[in-house]
């Protein structure tokens, strides 16, 4: 008898994985860092208007911006996928 082979992407998977699973995406790590660059580059920026500094508060700006938007993007995820996990689950 012919063993059938196993389907690739889990064979890779079960190969190279310690627990033999696809891995998830990364939302919690992503929430975290988008977290932590939009509280830095948003302190920044303050403080960068207030000593007038006018490019660097302009570009932190626009960093912080990005940093809120992709935070946005990592919440409507989470809540589609419907985990309910908390952040350091």
């Amino acid at each position: 008898m012919r063993k059938e082979p196993e389907a690739r992407p889990s064979r890779i998977w079960s190969e190279i994985s310690p627990t033999g699973e696809r891995p998830r995406s990364a939302l919690n790590l992503r929430m975290a860092l988008a977290t932590f660059g939009l509280v830095v580059c948003g302190v920044l920026a303050f403080l960068a208007g207030t000593a007038g500094l006018t490019w660097p508060t302009i570009v932190l700006a626009v960093l912080a911006l990005v940093a809120l938007i992709d935070l946005v993007v990592v919440a409507r995820r989470r809540h589609r996928r419907g985990d309910g996990h908390t952040l350091f689950e």
